[in-house]
This record gives C-alpha cells, sequence and structure tokens, in this order.
C-alpha cells in the first residue's frame, strides 16, 4: 500500500469532518451566509501569500532539477496567477485589494500557517509535502464532491469557487504532491512514517479549524481598543 493511500484510509475518520463542516455543506447547497464567506476569503487570501513560500521552500528541499521547476511553477502559478484570481472574485463580495493588503490574519490563520513554515524550514522534502498536502488534496475532493451536487456549480456566488477547486487543473497540483510523497515515502521506516502521518494528521485538524474559523468569523478574544484579554 502507498504511504498516501495509507494515510487517506486512516485518517477517514477525521478526514470527513472537513466534507461535512456546516461551512462547506453551506457552499454546496448555497446556504452559507455571504458574510461568513467574506471572512473566509480574506483569511484565505493572508493564508495563500504563507502557502506559497512552501513551495518556495519545496525548491529549496528538492534533489533535482525536475521537481526543483516544478515547485518554482507552482510557486509562481500561486502568486501571479491563483491570487490574481482570488482578488477579482473577493471583488465580487465588495472587497477590495487594499482590504486584503492591510488586512490582519486571525490566530488560526497565524496557527496553520506558521506550523507549516516550521516543518518546511527545518524539516525534509516529505515532511514539507506532509504538510502542504492536506490542503489541496482536502480542497480537490471537496470540490468534487460539491460539484455533483445539482445547481451547485451554478451557484452566482459559490459555483465558481467549486469550479475552480474542482477543476482537473487544480487536480492535477494535489496528484503531483500525492505522487512526489509516495516516491520520497518508499522505502522509509515505520518511525519516519508515523512522523509523518503525525504532521498530514495536524494540518489536516487544521484544515477543520480553518473551515470553523470562518463560520464563527473568529478573531482575537478581545477588543482591539480593550488592554487585555479577556
Amino acid at each position: 500500500m502507498s504511504f498516501s493511500k495509507r494515510l487517506h484510509e486512516k485518517l477517514q475518520p477525521i478526514w470527513r469532518k472537513n466534507h461535512s463542516h456546516p461551512f462547506v455543506r453551506g457552499i454546496g447547497d448555497g446556504s452559507l451566509d455571504q458574510k461568513k464567506f467574506r471572512f473566509y476569503m480574506v483569511q484565505d487570501y493572508l493564508y495563500l501569500i504563507e502557502y506559497a513560500k512552501l513551495f518556495a521552500l519545496g525548491a529549496v528541499k528538492a534533489s533535482d532539477v525536475e521537481t526543483m521547476a516544478k515547485f518554482a511553477s507552482l510557486l509562481d502559478g500561486t502568486l501571479n496567477e491563483e491570487m490574481s484570481l482570488h482578488r477579482q472574485y473577493a471583488a465580487r463580495f465588495g472587497i477590495s485589494e487594499t482590504e486584503l493588503e492591510q488586512a490582519a490574519p486571525s490566530p488560526t490563520t497565524l496557527a496553520y500557517t506558521h506550523y507549516m513554515l516550521h516543518i518546511a524550514q527545518n524539516g525534509t522534502l516529505p515532511e514539507l509535502l506532509s504538510a502542504l498536502l492536506p490542503c489541496s488534496w482536502s480542497y480537490w475532493e471537496i470540490g468534487r464532491e460539491l460539484s455533483r451536487k445539482p445547481g451547485a456549480i451554478d451557484h452566482p456566488l459559490y459555483g465558481e469557487w467549486i469550479k475552480m477547486y474542482s477543476s482537473r487543473e487544480f487536480g492535477q497540483l494535489a496528484q503531483w504532491c500525492i505522487e512526489l510523497l509516495d516516491q520520497h515515502t518508499a522505502g522509509k521506516t515505520e518511525e519516519e512514517l508515523a512522523r509523518l502521518e503525525e504532521i498530514f494528521l495536524n494540518t489536516t485538524r487544521f484544515e477543520y479549524m480553518f473551515w470553523d474559523m470562518a463560520y464563527n468569523e473568529s478573531m482575537w478574544p478581545f477588543d482591539e481598543n480593550e488592554n487585555a484579554a479577556i
């Protein structure tokens, strides 16, 4: 059994919680409060800035030119294509580029991105892949699942999101990361695999926390004008 298949099968109970989160379900049936999605769009933009750095670090960790080039391509695509599309899509919710650039990250956004970057900077290439993979893999699965719901891709606001993450192009990114992880975990000891599994589990948990943060529009537990936290 490949390592990716092992991860996918073993963590299904936790993995599926992302699919069944009310935020995700609300995108699929169109019932999600636009205010919640607007909050998500801002935080997701901040997340993407940090996520892109993983591709840069992937190029540093790679040991062959082909893999380096692929990571460099993903970095370029994220910064110059995906984030441009994100800004255009955000504008439909009344979010200006200035608001995106000046927004403050939520505690969950900070914790999630800092954890991934800590792993990427201090660990191996398989550890980096284990950290970044739950995001792209679960989004691809969620996108495909929601696209099969009658009328979901035709929703005037959320349909574009579903189309983006169910697309063949996005799926190719997830599949490449999956295959690269399997390639670099072949022959690893059980101790090494357990470490990678822990990282994958942690970022899968962070995925759920990110949906939950967006659904509840959660920021710091005190007002910016107060001097002390609650």
